[in-house]
């Protein structure tokens, strides 16, 4: 375990933290919604998972510990955190469902041909397509949490700003994570062709 994958290992970590302190104040304890305190830690959280993601590949690639394990444990662990955000803000419909089924079809296809490729001896890291859709679900959920912020702080006015931004976000973010389904579906149907 190398220190890339370490800072990786963080972020599985956080995501369930994350998910949990979101949803015990939405479900259990709707009075901690006023408490500027949780908002406090669930941005601290966010910031830290989001960081983490842009460093864990820095690190590696500074310390020349790029590895199979890490192309694999990475978007793992992105996958992680987006659909635990994601699931988050659909429960409080900020987001709708269906194009988290949508996100979550194409993840779970793409862990599928992951498996596939292992088989094969071939570690499927990111590609392009697949870092733009990372991008997309950061956005997405930083306008989410933008808008659930002013919504607890009582900035009614701009929460609507915040909540069309998520929405677009959501929409191209499902239209980036179909269009890199198949970009690494074409890569896998070219190994089966080697």
């Amino acid at each position: 375990m190398n220190l890339a994958n370490k800072v990786t290992f963080l972020r599985i970590i956080l995501a369930p933290a994350f998910f949990i302190l979101y949803l015990l104040e939405e479900l259990y304890f709707p009075w901690l919604q006023s408490q500027l305190w949780v908002m406090a830690i669930l941005w601290l959280l966010f910031i830290i998972i989001e960081c983490s993601d842009w460093m864990d590949g820095l690190i590696a690639r500074r310390r020349n510990e790029v590895s199979d394990f890490g192309k694999l444990f990475d978007p793992f662990a992105d996958t992680l955190v987006r659909m635990s955000y994601f699931l988050c803000f659909v429960y409080t419909r900020i987001l709708p469902v269906i194009p988290l089924l949508i996100i979550l079809f194409r993840e779970f296809g793409i862990l599928f041909l992951r498996i596939l490729m292992m088989k094969k001896g071939i570690a499927m890291g990111a590609r392009k397509g697949g870092k733009l859709k990372a991008v997309s679900y950061a956005l997405t959920g930083l306008c989410c949490l933008i808008s659930v912020t002013l919504l607890r702080l009582g900035f009614l006015d701009f929460v609507f700003i915040f909540r069309y931004a998520a929405f677009g976000l959501f929409v191209l973010s499902m239209v980036i994570a179909v269009v890199s389904f198949i970009d690494y579906f074409i890569v896998y149907l070219k190994t089966e062709t080697k």
